[in-house]
């Protein structure tokens, strides 16, 4: 008997010690479940530990208008692996990122060998249906010229840290197809879309360029920007051409997933013609403005955290013409989270459309009290063979 009581007494004591430790632990864990299960692009292939030898998981995990990236793998793909950080912007060698984005036809899936800081001396033009995938290395473009997506479609440029780029001044660049390019001048963008479409940017750190850090203009469409840390730069973003470019009106981008901040001062995005679902970022505070718009796009701004600064500007949009009521934008925020005294303006009268996604583009958005926890694995990944993303 003594010992049945004594088995018993030790098996309650193990029950207080499951019920304390459960206890305990829960509320860490939850803090991790909103990153790990309500990123619909993380989710879908973060928790592979074998993720090196399935690299092209990645490609069906996107989201938003870009959709699925399934042409950018599959039968007659080529993997390439960058050796070689120098540039030859006419006669690129085998070996280095020139050559991988631009001279090699078809499919190409694009990694790096070893840690690399890469110094453009023209803009780097990409060929379709092109990965550049940085995972697994520190890829640095910096200090030159950085990427031109121009009038292609299905490229995924993934972990990279793309900053300080600078102004160019024109000269002869090979382009896809292995022609020789005459380029005008450059800003110093770090990466700029003329004409392209099915784009998927993500997990990209961007910081400190000359003049934007993301442009999508002259009628790119279906573009979606997911994961990526923007910080310490002017102007941000920016969707649309210009004012008079009208085939901007078809542009659809999804911006889900990012981290604005710190030390930016406007366009998150600034939004011209076309159409942006901005969901699940977090804005860690603005000088002008977050988010911007004119020629009448629309913006469906949708459980972003926006966290003020503590300068006396609060608030959150900028629109231009806005003396003319409703004309500039119809913009609409959907159960965002305002803190430190931020506040929006919507515009009233014009509903802004639902982003009416197919099957392949739709995702979960998630409350925006999970917002932190999305976006605490933004930017460029440090991730190695031994070690899971």
């Amino acid at each position: 008997m003594a010992s049945s009581h004594t088995s018993f007494l030790h098996f309650k004591l193990s029950l207080v010690v499951v019920f304390v430790l459960f206890a305990y632990l829960t509320p860490a864990l939850a803090k991790k479940r909103p990153a790990e299960k309500l990123n619909a692009i993380d989710k879908c292939w973060r928790p592979d530990r074998n993720w090196v030898n399935n690299r092209e998981r990645v490609a069906s995990c996107s989201v938003g208008y870009a959709g699925k990236m399934y042409n950018n793998i599959g039968q007659g793909l080529t993997h390439y692996v960058v050796t070689d950080p120098s540039d030859d912007p006419v006669n690129p060698r085998p070996g280095t990122l020139r050559y991988g984005a631009t001279v090699i036809n078809g499919k190409v899936w694009i990694t790096f060998h070893r840690d690399m800081r890469i110094k453009l001396k023209q803009p780097l033009l990409v060929s379709s249906f092109t990965t550049i995938d940085g995972r697994g290395s520190s890829i640095h473009i910096a200090q030159g010229s950085c990427l031109l997506l121009y009038k292609v479609t299905n490229v995924i440029i993934h972990s990279i840290r793309v900053h300080h780029c600078r102004p160019r001044p024109g000269g002869p660049v090979i382009a896809p197809g292995s022609q020789i390019m005459q380029m005008s001048a450059t800003d110093g963008d770090a990466i700029r879309l003329v004409g392209s479409s099915k784009i998927w940017i993500d997990h990209n750190t961007f910081y400190q360029c000359t003049d934007g850090l993301l442009d999508v203009t002259r009628g790119s469409t279906d573009i979606t920007i997911s994961n990526n840390w923007f910080r310490n730069h002017d102007k941000v973003m920016l969707l649309g051409h210009d004012d008079g470019f009208l085939r901007d009106k078809n542009m659809k981008v999804t911006v889900i997933f990012n981290h604005f901040g710190p030390d930016l001062n406007q366009r998150m995005p600034r939004v011209r013609h076309g159409y942006a679902h901005v969901a699940n970022n977090l804005y860690k505070g603005w000088g002008d403005y977050a988010i911007g718009g004119s020629m009448n796009p629309s913006i469906m701004s949708e459980s972003n955290l926006f966290i003020a600064p503590n300068s006396a500007n609060k608030k959150i949009t900028w629109r231009q013409d806005k003396q003319i009521e409703g004309r500039s934008w119809s913009f609409q925020s959907v159960n965002d989270l305002f803190i430190n005294g931020a506040f929006v303006k919507q515009s009233t009268g014009n509903e802004v459309r639902q982003p009416n996604y197919n099957k392949e583009q739709s995702f979960r958005v998630a409350n925006a009290r999970y917002v932190r926890a999305l976006a605490r694995m933004s930017g460029a990944l440090r991730c190695n063979e031994m070690r899971r993303c």
